[in-house]
């Protein structure tokens, strides 16, 4: 397979905060030469502030993972290139359905939401449990407490990074994209050839476990393509604003640099 990864980035976004969680990683990657863009997901063009303000917010609460999937598709294939591609948590689950789809050169998914099949699937529904929450409103959207937030997002940090980042990045989220996050529509083929993919997981995260992250990167073995793992121990399932992040910033600089 051809590694001309070429200069450009696409972050993807996760469930629960704002696109602009990207911001200091596009500083990053653009220092190092590449042109970066960080699309935000349908009817969350707008601040974390004001996303939280317009809570219950039914057109957030109208997203599906199949449409939000073939919106970062539509936003990927006009690019003049295959952009590398950068997820983190159900953004890591997009990159690996779009990478199957031969959409970029390289794809790396952070805490990455599982594909269906890992072995530790029960501890990720009962951690994700309310946030589904099956016998309310689907119209709705669902707004994480600070509480819980600090439990299981910004775990580990102190009292004033967990406050601080909460109201910098958290927003309401769709229950209906996290429920299909169980049974995607489009499914993984993980025998199939595919660009070079890179699995990170974090240590304390209290979503996605390191073990989860290890059986979806394991998935992939009889693969004749590059898929490789890396496990920072101490993160949480915030990779942003953390004092570290750059830490797993350069790891992914330098893993691209070692498959060009």
């Amino acid at each position: 397979m051809d590694n001309n990864l070429g200069k450009s980035v696409v972050f993807i976004t996760g469930t629960f905060i704002g696109n602009n969680c990207w911001d200091e990683w596009k500083e990053y990657f653009q220092g190092a030469g590449y042109k970066c863009m960080a699309p935000a997901w349908p009817y969350k063009n707008a601040s974390p502030e004001e996303l939280r303000n317009r809570h219950p917010d039914s057109a957030v609460a109208s997203n599906r993972l199949a449409d939000l999937t073939e919106h970062f598709a539509r936003i990927i294939g006009a690019l003049p290139e295959k952009p590398i591609m950068i997820g983190h948590s159900l953004g890591g689950l997009i990159v690996q359905l779009l990478l199957q789809r031969g959409l970029g050169a390289a794809g790396i998914a952070m805490h990455s939401f599982p594909t269906g099949v890992c072995g530790s699937k029960f501890a990720f529904l009962k951690a994700l449990w309310r946030t589904m929450v099956f016998f309310t409103s689907a119209q709705k959207t669902y707004m994480i407490s600070y509480r819980r937030w600090k439990q299981t997002i910004a775990n580990g940090m102190t009292c004033e990074e967990q406050k601080a980042l909460f109201y910098k990045y958290a927003i309401p989220e769709s229950k209906l994209i996290v429920r299909d996050a169980f049974r995607p529509t489009e499914k993984i083929h993980f025998d199939k050839e595919h660009a070079p993919l890179l699995f990170i997981s974090g240590g304390c995260d209290q979503v996605i476990s390191p073990s989860m992250n290890f059986d979806n990167y394991i998935n992939y073995e009889t693969s004749t393509s590059i898929t490789d793992y890396k496990d920072f121990k101490g993160r949480n399932h915030l990779v942003f604003g953390h004092p570290a992040w750059r830490e797993e910033a350069d790891f992914i600089l330098h893993w691209l640099q070692g498959i060009e």
